[in-house]
């Protein structure tokens, strides 16, 4: 069975000594919850003193992007190796970084092929725009997305999906429950095609204005196996309400 994750993407948030702040609220109240896996994925100057503050802990450390090579002359980028030693988990083709970073499939593919490789856990966020739900196209955009992000991969691994309607990132419209679970049967539908039975163990995350009020309904439809929450991940008390949730609706 998929594993429960629920993962808080601060995005471009925190000082370093919010950060440490922000870890210190919620630690001890997430570690109490059994059942799932948090995973918190804080900004690159803050990945080295949250990880040392979760040392032993059953929290999951996450990175929010980083560059497909190892090293070379690519000026304010973060490689796989310098992620490796300090995280488990990599965030992967977030819309914002398709979006205002030019990230293309074959690039976040270049991506999903060295997390893997260095050890890393790979978020792979997929979603359509508003545009493209209202012409009907939405399956047939995430549906390219997965496979343009998944190419040349023959085992899914330890592979995590996301999927984040671009329309419901940040905007509190969130996709009711059935629209998300239609969307998730059609991506596990998809990975089954890549990978066959291998496909029922890859955790499916929903993302996009997810808070405290709807995690219940998200985590009781069948294809939704967790979160990827935005701004309610900034919010201690929301944060772990949202893992209490999730972890209830396991129970």
């Amino acid at each position: 069975m998929p594993t429960t994750i629920i993962a808080g993407n601060w995005k471009m948030n925190t000082t370093l000594n919010d950060a440490k702040t922000l870890i210190a609220n919620m630690k001890m109240r997430l570690e109490a919850i059994s059942g799932i896996e948090s995973v918190v994925c804080p900004p690159f100057i803050s990945l080295a003193a949250v990880g040392e503050l979760l040392q032993g802990s059953s929290i999951g450390l996450g990175a929010q992007n980083m560059h497909p090579e190892e090293q070379g002359a690519y000026t304010g980028e973060i490689s796989p190796g310098m992620l490796a030693s300090i995280c488990q988990y990599v965030i992967l083709g977030h819309s914002e970084r398709r979006q205002l970073f030019g990230d293309t499939d074959d690039f976040v593919n270049q991506k999903v092929k060295a997390a893997f490789k260095a050890g890393l856990r790979p978020i792979l966020c997929v979603g359509e725009q508003l545009q493209e739900r209202e012409s009907g196209n939405a399956e047939a955009v995430v549906e390219t997305q997965l496979r343009g992000g998944l190419s040349g991969i023959g085992s899914p691994g330890n592979l995590v999906v996301a999927y984040e309607p671009v329309w419901a990132i940040g905007t509190g419209k969130a996709a009711t429950p059935d629209v998300a679970q239609d969307m998730m049967a059609h991506v596990r539908s998809v990975l089954a095609s890549l990978y066959g039975a291998d496909a029922t163990g890859i955790s499916l995350l929903y993302g996009g204005s997810v808070n405290p009020g709807n995690t219940i309904d998200y985590m009781r439809e069948q294809d939704i196996n967790g979160a990827l929450v935005g701004g309610a991940a900034l919010n201690a008390d929301s944060f772990v309400e949202i893992a209490q949730k999730a972890a209830e609706a396991n129970a």
